[in-house]
């Protein structure tokens, strides 16, 4: 859990460095999105994305519908508002996080 947090830690100052924008989901707001369950099996979430996708197969690692599940929810989450900005006062953001933050921010 500590590397898992290192990397996700890197890839973030990583992507604040570019100015790439941020968002985060929690897996039950992913698997919510993609499948309309909550707590849907990493097994349901691939298979419905085989539908949502017309994939002729799930891969044979569920990592990567994971991860393709995340960009299905992303999609989700911005396409009904529009062309929302990354970081505007209604998608938050790491951006608005640290201009509102100065004081919590270590450099």
């Amino acid at each position: 859990m500590l590397k898992l947090g290192r990397a996700q830690g890197v890839a973030m100052a990583a992507g604040l460095h570019r100015t790439t924008p941020i968002f985060e989901y929690a897996p039950r707001k992913i698997k919510q999105s993609v499948t309309g369950n909550g707590n849907a099996s990493k097994e349901q979430v691939a298979a419905m994305l085989k539908n949502l996708l017309n994939l002729d197969q799930v891969p044979d690692y569920l990592d990567a519908t994971d991860a393709l599940a995340v960009a299905v929810c992303h999609f989700f989450q911005n396409s009904s508002a529009g062309s929302m900005k990354p970081g505007s006062s209604k998608t938050g953001g790491w951006k608005n996080f640290l201009v509102e933050n100065p004081g919590r921010v270590i450099t």
